[in-house]
Order: C-alpha cells, then sequence, then structure tokens
C-alpha cells in the first residue's frame, strides 16, 4: 500500500461507523484520524495536519452544525464534508449554506464509502485550485509593487536626466545673446514643462496617471516667474477641475500648456504692460476635456498663432497626439485656445 497522502478528520459518534469509514478510507490512500463529538474534533484540530474533516449532523454535546460555524471560524480552516442522513437534504443545504464544501447522504453498504471518497477528493482540489489562485494573486501583486517601484526610479532618474539637459541648455543661453538665448530659453521651458511630469509620476501613488491640477499649477507658476518682469508684469491664472490624464497625455497638454502661455505673455501685451493669462481644463462631456488658454490682448490679425514658427508646429503636433485638433477664437479684445481632448 502506497502512503497516505491526505488526512482526513472523521467526526461521528457511533463507534461502529467511525471505524467502517476508517478501514475504507484507509484501503483508499487516507490517513484517517477518528474523533467521537464535536469537542473531540476541535481539539484534534488545534493540533493542525488535517487536510479535510468529514463531519456527522446527528451527534449528542455540540452538534453537526456547532461544530461546523467552530471549524469555519478557524483562522485557516480545512474543508469539511457534512454527513446527513438519507432523508436531510434540506439539512445539507443548510450546511453548504454555513460553510461546507460538499455534503454526503449516509447510505447502506459501500455506496456511501464511494461517495464519501469523491466528496473528499473534490473537496481537496477545490482547497489546492483557492490555494494556488490565492499565491498567484499574491505573486501578482508583488510583482505589481516591484514594477511600481523601478517605474517611480525610471520617473525619478528621467526626472534628474532632463533637469541636467535644462542646466546644460541654461548654460548654453547664458552664452549667446539676442534670438538664439531667447531660443534656448524657450526649449528650456519646453523641457521643464516635462520634468514637471516626471516629478509627479515619481511623488505620485499612481504611475499610469497625473492629477492636472497639481502639476499645472507649479508649470504656470514657473512660467509666471520666468516670463514676468517688474518692467513687463504677466499674472497667469489656473483655473483646473479634478481631472486625471494618462502619462503620456499629460506631457502633450503640459507642452500644449506652455507653448500657448509663453506665445500669450510674448504677443499679447507690449513691453511695460501688465497683463493677464487664464489657463483652464475642465471635463466636457462623457470621456473628454477641454483645455483653453486665453489673454486680454488685441488679438490676431491672421488668425493664427505669433512666433517663429517652432511654437506653432509643436503645439499642432501635441494636439495630433491629442487626437484633438486647436480651436483659436480670436477678438479685438483678446484670443481664447482651445482644444477638446478625448481621454483614453
Amino acid at each position: 500500500m502506497s502512503e497516505p497522502q491526505y488526512r482526513v478528520l472523521y467526526v461521528d459518534d457511533d463507534e461502529g461507523l467511525r471505524q467502517l469509514v476508517r478501514r475504507s478510507l484507509q484501503r483508499r490512500g487516507y490517513d484517517v484520524i477518528l474523533a467521537e463529538s464535536g469537542e473531540a474534533g476541535l481539539l484534534r484540530l488545534e493540533e493542525g495536519e488535517v487536510d479535510v474533516v468529514a463531519l456527522d449532523h446527528f451527534m449528542p454535546g455540540l452538534g453537526g452544525f456547532a461544530t461546523l460555524e467552530r471549524i469555519c471560524a478557524l483562522r485557516d480552516p480545512p474543508p469539511v464534508i457534512y454527513v446527513t442522513g438519507s432523508d436531510e437534504s434540506r439539512v445539507a443545504v443548510s450546511a453548504l449554506k454555513a460553510g461546507a464544501a460538499d455534503y454526503v447522504v449516509k447510505t447502506v453498504g459501500e455506496e456511501f464509502f464511494d461517495l464519501l471518497d469523491t466528496a473528499i477528493v473534490q473537496a481537496l482540489e477545490k482547497t489546492e485550485l483557492h490555494r494556488r489562485h490565492a499565491q498567484s494573486q499574491a505573486e501578482l501583486h508583488a510583482t505589481n509593487l516591484r514594477l511600481e517601484a523601478l517605474l517611480h526610479e525610471v520617473n525619478h532618474r528621467v526626472a534628474n536626466s532632463l533637469q541636467l539637459v535644462s542646466s546644460l541648455v541654461r548654460m548654453q543661453a547664458s552664452a549667446v545673446e539676442g534670438e538664439a538665448r531667447a531660443a534656448l530659453k524657450d526649449t528650456q521651458r519646453r523641457i521643464e514643462a516635462i520634468i514637471q511630469v516626471h516629478r509627479r509620476l515619481y511623488a505620485s501613488e499612481d504611475v499610469q496617471v497625473v492629477e492636472m491640477r497639481d502639476y499645472l499649477a507649479p508649470l504656470v507658476r514657473e512660467l509666471e516667474d520666468t516670463l514676468s518682469s517688474s518692467e513687463s508684469p504677466r499674472r497667469i491664472v489656473l483655473d483646473a477641475d479634478d481631472v486625471k490624464l494618462p502619462t503620456d497625455q499629460a506631457i502633450s497638454v503640459g507642452v500644449v500648456v506652455n507653448e500657448l502661455v509663453t506665445n500669450a505673455c510674448k504677443y499679447a501685451y507690449k513691453r511695460g504692460q501688465d497683463g493677464e493669462v487664464r489657463v483652464r481644463l475642465t471635463p466636457d462631456g462623457d470621456g473628454f476635456v477641454r483645455l483653453s488658454v486665453e489673454d486680454d490682448g488685441p488679438g490676431l490679425s491672421d488668425g493664427g498663432a505669433k512666433g517663429t514658427g517652432l511654437g506653432a508646429r509643436l503645439i499642432k503636433a501635441m494636439a495630433h497626439s491629442l487626437k484633438s485638433e486647436v480651436a483659436y477664437d480670436s477678438s479685438p479684445s483678446g484670443v481664447k485656445v482651445g482644444l477638446r481632448i478625448p481621454v483614453r
């Protein structure tokens, strides 16, 4: 006879049936432990190393239901096969609802032992499936935690690397004059817009989406500090709702805001003139957000953006990546530029 693979605790107050069950299950390869009452069965369970319990319904003292309830309340209970009389199907259903893995109706002869064996096999298989599923979920959770930690580290390093690039551009800008310096300053602002996203990501619990209000607030503050002066003060006002965007969309929106705000600060107001630029990001129907940047300048004579053309090309490219189009609304009292963006 092969070595028993599983240990079965059979709880029944009928001494003769206990012995018959032991002999029958041992022939089938189980290691069988007997208990004459619910109390004795619970004491044996405290010792551990029981794979499955077969529990009779009618017992003096602690009955089957009470024992089942106590077993199910254990920290890591084994599956329970509830054993009932031939006319107690109602009791069996109640036992299943109370936490039993299966039930077996007592019959005369070998059929009962066959049914009990089948129920034990199925309960053990189900328990193993649950165990494997729980293990897989735990491994998946651990993997996700490792990946999130890795993504945080990647975003931290990307932000540091981009900060180094920004510093190099700033150093280069200080070494040149005129249009070259202005172009390098614009490049530095574009880099800073992307850096802000990665700063948010490595400080966030969710590395897949960016909270746009938290992202845009320091971005517009930095633009205000950079583009404003005591001679030509610029005030940038942010009105952003609680909107979250995927990382790639957040970067594109940041670049667009940088270009539109920079363009408005440069061209909407004359040197020596105060000026305000308003940035809004709000939900706009199911699955869309609306981004707008507006000023109170004299408007656009040609209906498009001013400047060297690089900023306009960047805005168009970012709008294309966002699956949106740029709409210019110009009047003598100002310019409003808007995009309606589908959120992925």
